[in-house]
Formats: C-alpha cells, sequence, structure tokens
C-alpha cells in the first residue's frame, strides 16, 4: 500500500523554474535518505539529487549543482525539487525514490542500486 508520488512537472521554457513535489502514504519518507533520478528517452536512468533522512545532508549531480536544490519536510511526508535556470538537457522523466539509507555527512546515496522504493515519475519537459 506504499506509494511515492510525483508531481509538479510540465512544460517549460529554457530559463524558466520548476518545483517537483513527492508524497507518499507510508513513512518511508521520514526515516530514509530520498533522492530525485531522471530518465530522457532511450538512457539510462541517471542521478540527480538526494538528502538525509533528516535533511541535514544533501549531495547533488554535477549536472545540476548550484541549479537545483533538494528539500524534505518530515512532517508533511514531503521530498521537493527546485529546479531553477532549466535548459533541454533537463528534459526527461522525474522519480522519486526511497533508499534502503538513512544518509548523514559522511554519505549519502547516488547509484541506482541504492534505491528500492520508486514513483511512477513526472514528465517535465524544457523547451528552447
Amino acid at each position: 500500500q506504499d506509494h511515492l508520488v510525483e508531481s509538479g512537472g510540465g512544460s517549460v521554457q529554457a530559463g524558466d523554474s520548476l518545483r517537483l513535489s513527492c508524497a507518499t502514504n507510508g513513512r518511508a519518507l521520514s526515516s530514509q535518505s530520498l533522492g530525485w533520478f531522471r530518465q530522457a528517452p532511450g538512457k539510462e536512468r541517471e542521478f540527480v539529487a538526494s538528502i538525509s533522512w533528516n535533511g541535514d545532508s544533501t549531495r547533488y549531480a554535477d549536472s545540476v549543482k548550484g541549479r537545483c536544490t533538494i528539500a524534505r519536510d518530515n512532517t508533511r511526508n514531503g521530498l521537493y525539487l527546485q529546479m531553477n535556470n532549466l535548459n533541454s538537457e533537463d528534459t526527461g522523466v522525474y522519480y522519486c525514490a526511497a533508499s534502503w539509507t538513512r544518509g548523514g555527512v559522511n554519505y549519502l546515496p547516488h547509484t541506482y542500486g541504492e534505491f528500492y522504493y520508486w514513483g511512477q515519475g513526472t514528465q517535465v519537459t524544457v523547451s528552447s
């Protein structure tokens, strides 16, 4: 019965901003590290960002560092990804995921195999 549900995707112009959200009906979002991945057609799913179980630590892919901010609100069981200055390479289906790790200051998950619960994705399309 646990579900991860993404929302907030859409079609935007290059340079625009977008805020993605992820919610669950379970408790994974408050006890485990969480992450965002994205996948373009014909390409492998790639890591975007992750955050520790309590939100104290974050990690970003080089491709989005400085443009994206991951955040969580455990009180509301929410995970968010603020994306600024979007470009065409940001186009893809964005997935939120829960990791088997808790995460912390010393390490945060960033590989596909470190996440085991996945949402169905929300599409982001950036046009120039």
